[in-house]
């Protein structure tokens, strides 16, 4: 059983996923399932996955957190003082949102229920 609030995915922005794909497969052997044309997961010692270009135009990592219960973690994050960037949201395989920690470190949080 996954444990609540521990390290569980890293998403990367990929910009051009198949390049990125393409780089990490020849220079690490790394393998890929792909969710769309603009999402690519990883599982080669953490799981995680490359999105396309971000909205916003920033490249950063997002390091995502699990919970079993998302409503109730969400929760924990506000009364901590973690500002809520986006808001629970469903996605291929669970239910996550995004906050920002007191430093401004971008975080998510998912489920699979």
């Amino acid at each position: 059983m996954r444990e609540d609030g521990k390290i569980d995915y890293l998403d990367l922005v990929g910009g051009a996923v198949g390049a990125t794909k393409a780089f990490y497969a020849q220079a690490f052997g790394w393998s890929f399932i792909d969710y769309g044309p603009d999402y690519a997961a990883f599982s080669e010692g953490l799981d995680g996955g490359f999105s396309g270009d971000p909205a916003d135009g920033v490249v950063k990592p997002v390091v995502v957190l699990f919970a079993n219960d998302l409503e109730a973690m969400q929760a924990k994050v506000e009364a901590a003082g973690g500002k809520i960037e986006k808001p629970i949201f469903a996605f291929p395989g669970g239910r996550r949102f995004h906050f920002l920690d007191p430093a401004g470190n971008e975080m998510a949080v998912w489920s699979d229920n």
